[in-house]
């Protein structure tokens, strides 16, 4: 049954032919401009208060985009700062070390994310890691203004005061790096073939050092332009002999993210995937092992030889 406009009765009137009456205008929807006559001839309009069901009240209003505006950029604000703090960071190249791998002005992307669940920089690791302390003494940090702060805060710019350093992972804790004057890098009795990454014309070390046992929970890094970089050669005299312990590492450079001509991933040189770098730690653990195997059974056998002579 199809109910019109109603006012004022509650049940339907009754024909004198005996049939119930409806209300409807012609017994279809009321569409468009069609308006339905309220009963006692009210002019149309009388009833739209108790048709919008009697609230008195019109159709509610959409929020104007500039009041929301304010929302959706704080919303963006948080979401670049929790970004920022535990996911990904840019950062700025300021100099020549790490050519030709990285041009001075890059920016790279640096994962901040795999850190928090206990991951350790690993061989061939492009990282980014604060100053150790003395690294960068004497240079003067950048000024940057206001804008340049906030933005830097949040993440939507590079790092603008922090005191970094970008280099590359060589050797992990455990690890026994050297290098002889014009040679190549010696890590784990291995010399590496650094042609794929090194900046042409670069040599792998033009002044000796080592061997160097790297402590466990710390890195030695070199830059990729050798003859251009103040890494952990240069350093030896400081606290950590030149390492830099892994709570200082921000993260790993993943990806050059700026200028577009420029957009590369820094996956790991397969010159590090090679297994005989793993031998030598598994070498020293393992004769410890069969030392500590070895011990009782001399004992006993000197135990021996001593009851023995004892009865003679």
């Amino acid at each position: 049954m199809a109910v019109g406009a109603r006012s004022g009765h509650d049940e339907p009137e009754k024909r004198a032919d005996g049939a119930f009456g409806d209300d409807t205008t012609g017994g279809g929807d009321v569409t468009g401009d069609e308006q339905a006559q309220p009963p006692g001839g009210g002019t149309p309009g009388d009833g739209d208060d108790e048709a919008a069901g009697g609230s008195g009240k019109g159709p509610k209003k959409q929020r104007s985009f500039w009041k929301e505006l304010p929302l959706l950029v704080g919303i963006a604000l948080v979401l670049a700062l929790l970004i920022k703090t535990f996911l990904v960071q840019a950062f700025s190249i300021p100099s020549e070390s790490m050519m030709n791998t990285l041009q001075k002005g890059d920016r790279v992307l640096v994962d901040k994310l795999t850190p928090w669940f206990g991951s350790e920089p690993e061989r061939g690791e492009v990282v980014v890691f604060h100053d150790p302390g003395g690294w960068l003494e004497g240079q003067e940090a950048p000024k940057p203004n206001v804008v340049q702060k906030f933005l830097s805060f949040i993440g939507l710019m590079p790092s603008a005061e922090e005191k970094d350093l970008i280099k590359r992972v060589i050797a992990v804790g455990g690890d026994t790096v050297s290098c002889k004057e014009g040679g190549k890098v010696v890590l784990n009795g291995v010399a590496l073939d650094e042609s794929a990454y090194l900046a042409p014309g670069a040599v792998p070390c033009q002044d000796s050092f080592g061997p160097i046992k790297v402590p466990e929970g710390r890195i030695w890094v070199m830059g990729d332009n050798r003859q251009n970089s103040l890494d952990s050669r240069f350093h030896q005299q400081l606290p950590g002999g030149g390492t830099v312990s892994n709570d200082e590492v921000v993260g790993r450079a993943v990806v050059i993210a700026w200028p577009v001509t420029r957009w590369a991933t820094l996956p790991v040189p397969d010159v590090f995937d090679q297994p005989a770098l793993n031998k030598a730690l598994g070498a020293a653990p393992l004769g410890a092992a069969g030392l500590a195997g070895a011990l009782p059974l001399v004992l006993w056998r000197r135990k021996k030889q001593a009851a023995r002579h004892t009865a003679e």
